[in-house]
């Protein structure tokens, strides 16, 4: 007798999860109001909601789903790893065929010689693992109080106690958690379009750098292990930086004995339009690279720190150490077999090609946003973009949180078939490696529209936008 199961109707997903899931970043009281949308089906660059409602997802996920959703080949390698082996642990002297597999292929598309790979569940896992790996090469080398790590103001790395603490974006930081503040210093937000009136952009690098250069002053150059930054400061707001801080902060790095981690859990994997941005588009050569998300495009959860030999000499000489950090689903065979299928699509259709191609025209189409009176400046590099919303273009104000016209833009654009992510005053998107010019025209449309209708809406509520 087969007993049939009652197909739950999308009022009741909502429902269940309303009533039994904490979700990341959880906004109490509009979670416990409205609840959450609930998404059933993707292909390629769009979903669909259980209601049988399409969008096109600008946001690729949360950064990740570069190759699209639905491929059957991912879905069948996917599967046939499951079969041969669904798990073996990678702790001390065993390994798996994919995680070997994906480990040398990691390395050699990796820049200079970052030839190892240390794999975890995600880019938090990855920073919180860096960020200790710092002081376990400084101490292997007899200097045990080097051991500071140095992060930027609006940056995210992550939300494990460690990263998350590292890291320092706006709202992030809640007064009922506590973080750990010994040993992590943070610099000034290398924001140009927020620089000090009057201030040049290379006049702002000469104040960033030299600002770096009085932290070690003043801390110690033998207390300071570590550096890590973000290429473009994703989450923070697509902070490009300004020309040449990059690499003159990895000089500042050199000259100190500091590594430099590049956190490229977002920036790499195709989103600029390189394997890794940090050496091709940035001219620096880190010492570790943070990297997740696009590795597997968000088909299986997988992180990874790769670092160079030099740093795998000192912490391995004499033999006699123990890295004792780890995860149990490092080197899962499942996930690194879709990095490995995954890989293999990105190269064959040419999608870093295709992500510099289009997204030079996804710079050029949202640019002309900036003429709508809500919207103080459009910036992103490749495939990564966002639209920053002001009351003042002259003078750059914000509007008052309470006006939340952000997630208003988002909703509008989520009626007309978009979705864009709204973090504090901006609107921020990036799509798939697979997008195309129309996609990027039908983003361009509806997110005008949606700002001009929330636009409308602010202005017969009283609010003043110069």
């Amino acid at each position: 007798m087969t007993i049939r199961q009652n197909t739950p109707s999308p009022e009741d997903l909502m429902n269940m999860d309303r009533r039994h899931s904490l979700h990341p970043w959880t906004n109490f009281g509009p979670f416990e109001e409205k609840g959450a949308l609930v998404i059933s089906r993707g292909e390629g660059a769009h979903l669909w909601d259980a209601g049988g409602k399409r969008y096109f997802d600008a946001v690729g996920g949360l950064w990740c789903t570069n190759i699209g959703l639905g491929r059957a080949e991912m879905a069948r390698a996917i599967g046939d790893q499951a079969q041969r082996l669904a798990f073996s642990n990678t702790f001390v002297d065993m390994t798996n065929d994919p995680s070997a597999q994906l480990a040398a292929e990691i390395a050699r598309l990796a820049p200079g010689d970052l030839n190892r790979v240390h794999f975890t569940t995600g880019g938090s896992t990855a920073v919180d693992t860096a960020v200790r790996m710092v002081s376990y090469y400084h101490h292997a080398r007899g200097n045990r109080l080097k051991t500071d790590i140095v992060a930027r103001e609006h940056s995210y790395h992550g939300s494990t106690y460690l990263s998350q603490s590292v890291g320092k974006r706006p709202g992030d930081r809640v007064e009922e958690f506590r973080y750990k503040t010994d040993g992590i210093h943070h610099l000034a937000c290398p924001n140009p379009y927020r620089r000090p009136d009057g201030m040049s952009e290379a006049a702002f690098c000469d104040f960033l750098v030299a600002e770096f250069e009085t932290l070690i002053e003043t801390v110690g150059a033998d207390r300071i292990g570590g550096f890590i930054a973000e290429p473009i400061q994703a989450s923070g707001g697509i902070i490009i930086p300004p020309q040449g801080y990059l690499r003159r902060m990895w000089d500042v790095c050199q000259r100190h004995d500091i590594l430099f981690i590049a956190d490229e859990v977002v920036t790499a994997w195709g989103r600029l339009g390189h394997w890794f941005a940090s050496l091709d588009e940035f001219g620096v050569q880190p010492d570790m690279i943070c990297t997740a998300k696009g590795l597997t495009s968000g088909y299986q959860p997988l992180g990874a720190v790769v670092f160079s030999d030099r740093i795998w000499d000192v912490m391995a000489a004499g033999g006699q150490r123990w890295f004792t950090s780890g995860l149990t689903y490092s080197g899962h065979p499942v996930a690194c077999a879709a990095g490995l299928k995954n890989i293999e699509i990105m190269a064959r259709e040419d999608l870093l090609g295709n992500a510099a191609r289009v997204g030079a025209y996804f710079q050029i189409r949202l640019k002309a946003l900036e003429a709508l009176p809500l919207v103080g400046q459009v910036r992103g590099q490749g495939l990564m973009l966002c639209v920053e919303n002001v009351a003042d273009k002259h003078t750059k104000e914000p509007l008052p949180d309470g006006a939340n016209e952000s997630k208003r833009i988002s909703n509008a654009c989520e009626d007309m078939g978009l979705l864009v992510r709204p973090i504090g005053h901006l609107n921020v998107m990036s799509p798939p490696l697979i997008i195309t010019v129309k996609d990027v025209d039908f983003i361009a449309e509806v997110l005008e529209a949606a700002i001009l209708r929330v636009t409308d809406d602010l202005v017969r509520e009283g609010y003043r936008l110069g």
